[in-house]
Formats: structure tokens, sequence, C-alpha cells
């Protein structure tokens, strides 16, 4: 019943706080992505604690910005969502590969929560797959 009311409700009325988390979202996917490509000395110590050559910095910011960009586009924010879910999937494994501890693990399972979320309340079909 309570899913029924939420698909029922005006556009307008779910679509901005969908906007902001979606906003929050995209704010620190850019900045991730973007000091991946400048690798400032906090992530050159995170590459080599987690045992990543450095070189793979900046293509991996890359990837992660294009994601980002896709996302929030409007009309691709459904594959947006999807890469970055693959992306933040890799980065979850590579958290419990270097055996981190518990926040660093279900940081990126947050982030991608709440992409979806975001992306759910400004988009009907999106809410529709998940009713």
């Amino acid at each position: 019943m309570q899913a029924a009311t939420l698909l029922d409700r005006p556009a307008r009325a779910i679509s901005w706080p969908g906007r902001v988390l979606s906003g929050i979202v995209i704010a620190f996917m850019l900045f991730d992505g973007v000091i991946h490509v400048l690798r400032p000395a906090p992530v050159v110590d995170a590459f080599t604690q987690l045992g990543f050559p450095l070189r793979l910095s900046i293509a991996l910011g890359v990837i992660e910005l294009l994601c980002t960009v896709l996302y929030a586009i409007p009309r691709t924010a459904f594959i947006g969502a999807l890469l970055l879910t693959a992306y933040l999937g890799g980065a979850v494994a590579t958290q419990i590969r270097a055996e981190s501890a518990w926040f660093p693990d279900i940081f990126p399972v947050i982030i991608g929560a709440l992409l979806w979320a975001g992306l759910a309340l400004r988009d009907a079909h999106v809410r529709r797959l998940f009713v």
C-alpha cells in the first residue's frame, strides 16, 4: 500500500529529495574521481596500502568521472547508476581483500544505496522497478 502511494505522488513532490540525494552522491564521486586523477599524498598512501599500482589511479579516476557524468545526466542516469554500482562493488571487494575495518567495507554500499534512492526518487521508471 505504501509503495503505491509513493508511485501516485506528484513527481515534483518527490523529485527534490531525489535531486538532493543524487547531488550528494555526484559531489562525492566527482571529488573522489578528481583526487584519483590528481594523486595527492593520501591517494598514493591508499593505493600503497591496498596493494594497487599507482599508475592505475588516473584510469580509475577517469572511469569514475565518466560514470558519474552519465549518472548526472537525466537521460543517461540509469546506465550511469548501473556503472557506478559496478565501480562501487569493486571498491567493496578491494576493501574486503585488504582486510580493512568495517566502515571502509560498507561505505561504498552506503553510497550505492544513496545513489539508487536518489535516482528512484527523481525517476518514476526506476521507482517502478523497486515496487
